[in-house]
């Protein structure tokens, strides 16, 4: 499949006419003498590359793009509705709520991708035939939209797949919260350890779906065809643990118990210990609060705001904190061993090893944790235990890995620019340092 049943063939372009389309928008987008708008509508740019340039609000409906180079392209708010994209390389790509209506992604490879927002429901495209009457196209060959498409890793918060056809689609690992998957065929759809909080997956098709370790609170579900589906370690709406309700004081209360004993030096008030507990559902705010030295072994808390947190000292081992947003949060000596951090975001996280005086220092233990994903870009990781500890496509522009304990670690497409190392760590790394 390779253009539109239409009665005029798609104009196909040259890789350099291409590249003075896209220089003319790069100055459009500018603001600068010379700009122009890329207005790409119905033409075949199959096989080109327009890796890593930025299309902001360009008019591709309707082209044809398949087997091409897209890695890296910026697409937000762009009109690339009906496009063909079958097989292309959208890894990295941006399409910030992108009208992505009746785009067809059979084949093509989005890990990575960021689609927030994206609008990808079912559309037909038209057009003015020679006549002058309006004719209602479709691709040649069309069999469906996202059949096989690959989008591991990827950000698909809020989009809209709803009556979206992802047989055998890939989206393992992908962010999904809050993602209109309503009336979708979803069957053998792969959604391992993907992130669906909040989702709409009524009326869906996911007949041999795989939802291992998924996390589906809150998703709807009604009505949802779920015969021989893996729901294996998925995080449902079930409790796995005490909850709130099983707490002897509302939770802020527990804070200021907690913030009590740590300025008394253990004299007054009481340590928090939420070992065990699933705290989903909270609604007391994180940012920025003093949780040094809780106790919250096998805690279940996905999805949080600890933007700012003070959690030095904790004992967090085995916990799930998938998907919580910790910038800038203090883990210096914290205990996250086998913890569950994919898509956690630690930017600027401090995970160094704790002083604690007269020479002595508590180090950071993240060893067999599963950080698939996770941002941290520009945290602080010296000497941290990152043994056995899975980074697959972890970004670490930046970071401090100086003293690491890395042997045994993942690094698979892992970002490692600017990465500060040491001989031994480099050693481990290999040629992945350079990257």
């Amino acid at each position: 499949m390779t253009e539109w049943d239409r009665t005029t063939p798609l104009e196909k372009i040259s890789q350099r006419e291409l590249d003075a389309v896209l220089k003319r928008h790069e100055l459009y987008r500018q603001a600068k003498m010379g700009g122009a708008r890329a207005v790409l509508s119905f033409f075949d740019l199959s096989g080109l590359d327009l890796s890593g340039r930025d299309l902001t609000s360009a008019d591709l409906s309707g082209a044809v793009l398949a087997g091409a180079n897209l890695r890296g392209v910026t697409l937000d708010y762009a009109s690339v509705y009906g496009c063909n994209f079958s097989k292309a390389n959208l890894q990295n790509a941006r399409f910030l709520k992108t009208d992505m209506r009746g785009v067809y992604l059979g084949g093509a490879d989005l890990t990575g991708a960021t689609l927030e927002g994206a609008d990808m429901r079912p559309g037909k495209i038209a057009e003015r035939d020679l006549g002058g009457d309006l004719q209602v196209l479709s691709p040649q060959g069309r069999a469906s939209e996202m059949q096989y498409a690959d989008f591991t890793g990827a950000n698909l918060t809020n989009a809209k797949i709803s009556g979206g056809m992802a047989a055998h689609t890939k989206f393992a690992g992908a962010v999904m919260r809050g993602c209109e998957l309503a009336r979708a065929n979803l069957e053998g759809a792969d959604f391992t350890g993907a992130n669906l909080e909040g989702a709409d997956l009524s009326w869906a098709n996911l007949h041999n779906a795989t939802l291992k370790n998924a996390i589906l609170s809150g998703a709807a579900i009604e009505m949802a065809e779920l015969s021989n589906a893996d729901l294996e370690g998925a995080l449902t709406d079930a409790p796995v643990g005490p909850t709130l309700d099983d707490l002897d004081a509302d939770f802020e209360t527990l804070l200021d118990r907690h913030a009590t004993w740590i300025a008394t030096a253990g004299a007054k008030g009481r340590q928090l210990d939420v070992s065990g507990y699933d705290l989903r559902g909270l609604e007391a705010s994180l940012v920025k609060a003093n949780l040094t030295a809780m106790l919250g072994a096998r805690l279940t808390l996905c999805n949080v705001d600890l933007s700012g947190a003070q959690i030095q000292a904790a004992k967090l081992d085995g916990a799930d904190l998938r998907g919580c947003r910790m910038t800038g949060s203090d883990l210096r000596g914290t205990d996250l061993s086998g913890a569950r951090l994919d898509h956690v975001d630690l930017t600027g996280g401090q995970l160094r090893s704790l002083s604690l005086g007269a020479g002595g220092r508590m180090p950071t233990r993240l060893a067999g944790a599963r950080l698939c994903y996770a941002r941290l870009r520009d945290a602080d990781l010296r000497d941290v235990d990152l043994r056995e500890a899975d980074l697959t496509a972890a970004d670490l522009k930046g970071a401090d890995l100086r003293g690491a304990g890395v042997d045994g670690a993942v690094f698979e497409r892992a970002i490692l620019e600017g990465v500060k190392l040491d001989d031994a760590v480099r050693k481990v790394l290999g040629e992945r340092a350079g990257r």
